[in-house]
């Protein structure tokens, strides 16, 4: 028997996941699904967080059901983008969607087929993501544009002086407005191996 999560969604407070929940509970039967946990969220379609699928996302990540039921696409993900992501995710986790509007089931042929084309336009997404941070880089660098975060602007000299003076590595981090870390790489880099300095912390 396979182990079933239902997933509902309602957009307002007027709405009600029963009617959703009834007919999923129904196809479960129909299938004989056992029923593992059931998931609802009552908020608007295009908010990014959703505690109920986040939690079953979880949950999907540590094997706990085999099969996840939806009373439509547009329920479970906010965007065409989202949705893809989501099922592309199921299918890597070896979990089955099963979708009672558009009655879409990847455990049987067709929804196999349908996996198969939605991890292609996930993947090509992907990759046409990648490709475009790739061209911004070779712009910016063609326009003689620095990548990545500037280098950091260090007085080495007034570093070595004020740890000559005896200050600890966290008075002059605090001066400077670096790490304690920067300061102590800054000292070792810097001073021949056989000088002496306060061991000021």
């Amino acid at each position: 028997m396979k182990r079933a999560a239902l997933y509902m969604r309602v957009s307002t407070v007027d709405q009600h996941p029963e009617t959703q929940l009834l007919d999923l509970r129904q196809l479960a039967a129909q299938r004989s699904f056992e029923i593992i946990h059931e998931y609802t969220d009552r908020i608007s379609g295009v908010k990014a967080r959703r505690p109920g699928l986040d939690q079953m996302m979880t949950y999907a990540r540590r094997g706990r059901f085999d099969v996840v039921l939806v009373w439509a696409a547009d329920r479970i993900a906010r965007s065409t983008k989202h949705f893809l992501e989501v099922l592309d995710e199921l299918n890597r986790l070896g979990i089955e969607y099963i979708s009672f509007r558009e009655n879409i089931d990847t455990g049987g042929p067709l929804g196999r087929a349908i996996v198969v084309i939605i991890g292609a336009i996930a993947e090509l997404e992907r990759n046409l993501i990648i490709e475009r941070v790739r061209a911004g880089m070779r712009r910016a660098r063609l326009e003689g544009r620095s990548i990545g975060r500037p280098a950091l602007a260090l007085d080495r000299e007034a570093i070595l002086t004020d740890r000559q003076h005896g200050q600890s590595l966290g008075q002059i981090a605090r001066v400077h407005r670096i790490s304690r870390a920067t300061v102590h790489r800054v000292i070792h880099e810097e001073m021949p191996v056989n000088s002496t300095v306060p061991k000021g912390v």
